[in-house]
This record gives C-alpha cells, structure tokens and sequence, in this order.
C-alpha cells in the first residue's frame, strides 16, 4: 500500500518541477512563430494611445535556442543528481560523498605533517615557527566564530590571551579541552535567593576584585556566598579548575563584570558548552592546535 504521508515531501517537490519544466516548453513552442491574419500579423489586442497596439511577433531565434538549452540542461541534471525529492540520480552524487573524498585527499596530502607535530612535545611544539604557522591557520579556520579573530574571546567564550583558565593553561589540559569539549554549568539560585539576597551576593563577589560597597551588604552576601557558593569556587572565590569553576576574584568575567551581569549570573545560572572536536579533527591536528593555543598566552601577560 502507497504511503502518500511518507512521500508527501517528495512529490512536493517532484510535481511543482515536472509541471514548471512542461510549462517552460510549451511557454517556448507558443512562441516560435507568430500568430498571422493573411499578411499582416495578430495583435494581441493591448491598445494605448487610440492607435498603439502590441503585435504578437515571435521572439528572437537565438534567445528560444538558449531557453531550450536551459531546460535540455536541467532535465538532464535532475537525472544525474539528487534534486527530485528522495530521489539520488542516476551517478548517486551526496555532499557528504563529496565532503568525505575531499577530506581523504587532504589527508594523504597533509596528513604526514600533522603525525610529524604529533610526536612532539607540546611545549617544544611552540617554539617551531613553522608548526605554529600552521597551528594559526588551523585556528582561523575552526575557533575564530567562537573565541574571536585576536583569540580574546567574547561574552560567554574565553579569552585565550590572559592567564585565567577555567580547566587549566597546561598544554595538556588545553589538549583535553579541544578534544573531549568541556561544559561549564552554573546552577540558578533565583529559586532559593530573593532578590535583595542577589543583589547582597552580587556586591559580595565584586568585593572579591577589590571593589567597595556598603559593609553591611558585603557581609550579608558573604553569608550566603559561603552557604551555597564555595562548594564550587571555593571559600576565597578564586574558583575550580577540576570543575570549570571561575576565579571570582580576578577581575576577568566570562559573562561580563558589571553587577547586572553578575547579578544575571547567579539569578539565572549560564549554560556553556565547549565542543569536542577529537572526531572531526583528529588528535594530529588537535595536539598542534593546543600548542597554538598554549602560545597565546605565553605571548602577554595581561
């Protein structure tokens, strides 16, 4: 039994093209030649101007010869390629085919350089100018949309130039990063906190960096901070590597630093997610890529 619900989508698609192609020509037949009334030829009765009229003349030769072949073309490329619902054409072209061959031919090409980098050390890895290079243009290609152009990162994604690391700057554990990803969840507490109670927190924590506030205040959100707080950034608040959890007393904010934003933070908790890239890069080009990465921060001491 037909299943029309399945093979709804493809006949979508498959009727609309089939009637549009059978319309294209006919739309060409009825125009090679003009309709004529013994010698002069038909209007198609369009009048402006009490005696300006459009005549139904044929459209120039050259120009059905290029329709023609414009419909010949894509007749023969929906058998060829998919473009036809389900159907896979006749040579079984898919993008992801295609994606796969060029993948496999970059990889026999370049493929002995990234084993060559793998086998070094990655802090040796930093000081081979050539490696590094290359290690740059692996970035551009896969980490600028996150962590910027400069690497300095945005709202929600790290800046890789300074030293602050939510999971650790040693290469290795950059490497881990790139490979395995990383999530970084902060619970909300709009739930158990009221909000003068965020706020006093929030003050707490920009107290951390050295800012001033009420002391009353300060002290009110210290109370609470250690209640709920230093299970996960500790009793200094300067954070949890093995967690992911920030340094809260440095000055440097992944979410921004302002007390909106701090106090947006612990209201509503922040969900990030750090992609694993192992399968689709491969530890070759990783290991160098946390090399790379490793060197940015070597560069500044911000």
């Amino acid at each position: 039994m037909f299943d029309f619900t399945s093979q709804y989508w493809t006949w979508f698609i498959v009727v609309p093209t089939g009637l549009g192609i059978v319309g294209l020509i006919w739309l060409c037949i009825g125009n090679t030649e003009s309709k004529k009334s013994g010698d002069q030829t038909e209007t198609v009765g369009h009048v402006w101007d009490e005696d300006l009229q459009e005549y139904n003349n044929p459209l120039p030769r050259w120009w059905l010869n290029l329709f023609y072949i414009t419909i010949v073309f894509a007749i023969i490329y929906l058998i060829l390629f998919p473009g036809l619902g389900t159907f896979k054409g006749v040579l079984g072209w898919t993008q992801t085919s295609q994606y796969e061959e060029e993948i496999n031919a970059a990889n026999q090409d370049y493929g002995p350089l990234f084993e060559k980098y793998a086998k070094e050390d990655l802090k040796a890895l930093v000081k081979n100018k050539e490696a590094m290079k290359t290690g740059a243009r692996l970035f551009s290609t896969y980490c600028t949309t996150c962590h910027g152009s400069d690497a300095r990162g945005a709202a929600g994604f790290p800046n890789l130039r300074d030293h602050d690391w939510l999971f650790g700057g040693e290469p290795e554990n950059i490497k881990t990063s790139i490979m395995n990803g990383r999530i970084g969840a902060m619970p909300p507490w709009s739930a158990s906190l009221k909000e003068e109670e965020i706020f006093n927190v929030a003050e707490y924590v920009g107290s951390l960096s050295g800012r001033s506030a009420d002391a009353s205040v300060i002290e009110a959100g210290k109370q609470k901070f250690q209640q709920l707080c230093v299970a996960c950034h500790g009793m200094e608040g300067k954070g949890n590597q093995a967690l992911g959890a920030p340094n809260l007393a440095d000055e440097i904010w992944l979410y921004g630093g302002s007390q909106r934003a701090i106090m947006e933070s612990i209201a509503n908790g922040r969900q990030g997610r750090m992609p694993a890239h192992q399968q689709f890069l491969g530890e070759s080009k990783v290991h160098l890529l946390a090399a790379y990465v490793y060197s940015l921060s070597q560069d500044t001491a911000e």
